[in-house]
C-alpha cells in the first residue's frame, strides 16, 4: 500500500511539474524549432555586371572567383535577373519589396532617401516570427541622408560600415556602428568581412546578414597584393588611369578572398545551415564595362548591361546544384524569397513575387513581367523599362521608346519600335497596360 501511494504521489508531483512547466516547455520548444531555421546570408557586391562574372557568357575577361565559382558548382545561377540601374534603388528594393516608384528611392542623391514609416525586410521577420532570427546590415547603406541612426530607427539589429555611396580612399573612410562614427584605416573590403565574422560568430540564435561590399565600385586602386592574381600592377594613379580594368578586377578578386576568409570563419555546423545569395546592386561602370556592351550602356542606364545582373544562390535548402534558370527575377523578389526561406508563407508582398520554389524544382516562376526604373536630371537618361520573357520595352521621359526582341537581339541593337507585326503591337499595349499599373 505504501509503495502505492508513494508511486501515486510521484506521478502527481511529476503531472504538476509538467503543468507548473507548460510555459517554459513551449518556450524550450520555440527555441528548438528556431535552432532548425536557415541562417541566411545576402552578400551584394558594387558596381558588379555580368561582363565581370564567372559563369556568364558575356565580356572576354573574368576575373579569379574560386569561392563565388563554388558557389555557382553548388547552387543556381540566374540569367534574367534584373536590378536597377543605380544602387540605392536596388538596395531599396530589397529592403522593402517595393519598386521606386513606390519608395521614392529613383537615383542615388541625397534627394532619394527611404522613409522612416517603410516597413524592412527585418521589421517583417520579426512581426511575422518574433525575434527567431537576429539580424544585421554591414558594409554599404546609402539610403538616406548619411543619418548614423537611420538603419537601427528602420528595425536593424545591428548596423556597422558606411552610410555613403562611396568612399574617396579604401583605406581612409568612416565607419559607422550602430550610430556612432569614427575615422578608420583599415581597408574597407576586410573591415566589413571582420565586421560579418564577429557578428555571425558571437550570435546564439538563427540570423540574417546583409553584407553589403563596397568593392568594386570606384575609386580604382591596387589592394594588397596576396587578395589577387593580377600580377605586377603598379599602385601610381596613371598606372591606374591607363589600365582601369586590370584594377577592377583586382577589387573583384580581393572581395572574393574576403568571402572566401568570411565563410572559412563560419563554424561548419553553421554555414552547413546557411543559404547564401549573392548578387550585383546594378550594371559594371562605363569606364570599364566590356564587349559587348558599351560605356553609355552600362551603369546608370535601362540597357541590359546597366540592370542585368549576377544572381547565384547556394547552400542549406538548394537542391539544384550547378544549374541555370532563366525565370524573371527582380531584386524586389528578394524580400518574399528571403522571408519564405525564414519560414513565412508569403508568396508575394507589394512589388515582390517569391521565387523560393525555384531553389528545389524547376518550374514556371509567378512573374509574367519584369521591371526597372531610374530617376536622372537628364530626360534622355532617365525613365522605366519592362519586359516579358521575350520582349523589352523602355519608355524615356524626353518621350523616347525602344522595343527589343531579347532572344533574337540581347544586346539591343535593332530598335524595332517602329516597325512591329501584329503580334509584337499587342505584346507592346499588354506591357504598356503593366507598366500603368505599377505605375498607377
Amino acid at each position: 500500500m505504501d509503495k502505492s501511494i508513494r508511486l501515486l504521489n510521484l506521478l502527481i508531483c511529476i503531472s504538476l511539474f509538467f503543468l507548473a512547466c507548460s510555459k517554459g516547455y513551449n518556450d524550450v520548444k520555440e527555441i528548438t524549432l528556431n535552432s532548425t531555421k536557415t541562417n541566411i546570408l545576402l552578400i551584394i557586391a558594387d558596381d558588379f555586371g555580368l561582363d565581370a562574372c564567372p559563369n556568364y557568357d558575356v565580356g572576354t575577361i573574368k576575373p579569379n572567383m574560386p569561392h563565388l565559382q563554388e558557389m555557382i558548382n553548388k547552387g543556381i545561377t540566374f540569367d534574367n535577373f534584373w536590378a536597377f540601374p543605380i544602387c540605392s534603388p536596388t538596395r531599396a528594393s530589397i529592403l522593402t519589396g517595393k519598386y521606386g516608384v513606390n519608395t521614392g528611392v529613383l537615383n542615388a542623391t541625397n534627394n532619394s532617401t527611404i522613409g522612416n514609416d517603410e516597413k524592412t525586410l527585418q521589421s517583417y521577420l520579426d512581426e511575422h516570427l518574433g525575434k527567431v532570427y537576429n539580424h544585421s546590415i554591414i558594409g554599404k547603406w546609402h539610403l538616406s541622408n548619411n543619418e548614423p541612426n537611420r538603419p537601427t530607427e528602420m528595425g536593424i539589429d545591428y548596423y556597422a560600415g558606411l552610410l555613403s555611396g562611396g568612399v574617396n580612399n579604401y583605406n581612409q573612410w568612416n565607419l559607422v556602428e550602430n550610430g556612432v562614427s569614427d575615422p578608420s584605416t583599415d581597408y574597407i573590403t576586410t573591415k566589413i568581412t571582420d565586421l560579418a565574422i564577429n557578428w555571425i560568430n558571437d550570435q546564439d540564435n538563427n540570423w540574417f546578414c546583409w553584407l553589403a561590399y563596397t568593392s568594386p565600385h570606384i575609386p580604382f586602386h591596387l589592394p594588397p597584393n596576396y587578395m589577387h592574381s593580377q600580377n605586377n600592377l603598379p599602385g601610381d594613379q596613371a598606372s591606374i588611369d591607363a589600365n582601369p580594368l586590370a584594377y577592377y578586377m583586382a577589387m573583384v578578386e580581393s572581395m572574393d578572398f574576403e568571402i572566401g576568409r568570411l565563410l572559412d570563419n563560419i563554424p561548419q555546423d553553421e554555414l552547413e545551415n546557411t543559404i547564401i545569395i549573392f548578387l550585383g546592386d546594378n550594371g559594371t561602370i562605363g569606364q570599364v564595362i566590356q564587349s559587348p556592351y558599351v560605356s553609355n550602356r552600362s551603369k546608370g542606364s535601362l540597357y541590359q548591361g546597366g540592370i542585368s545582373v549576377p544572381l547565384v544562390v547556394s547552400g542549406k535548402g538548394v537542391s539544384r546544384k550547378g544549374t541555370r534558370d532563366q525565370n524573371l527575377i527582380n531584386s524586389s523578389d528578394l524580400f518574399t524569397t528571403v522571408a519564405q526561406i525564414a519560414g513565412i508563407d508569403v508568396n508575394e508582398y507589394e512589388n515582390s513575387k517569391s521565387f523560393f520554389p525555384l531553389l528545389t524544382q524547376e518550374t514556371t516562376n509567378n512573374r509574367n513581367y519584369n521591371y526597372s526604373e531610374v530617376l536622372n536630371d537628364v530626360p534622355i537618361k532617365s525613365g522605366y523599362t519592362i519586359r516579358d520573357n521575350t520582349y523589352k520595352l523602355f519608355v524615356l521621359d524626353n518621350g523616347d521608346e525602344r522595343f527589343y526582341n531579347l532572344i533574337e537581339d540581347p544586346y539591343e541593337q535593332n530598335n524595332i519600335i517602329n516597325n512591329l507585326s501584329a503580334y509584337e503591337e499587342s505584346v507592346y499595349n499588354n506591357l504598356k497596360t503593366e507598366v500603368s499599373i505599377i505605375r498607377e
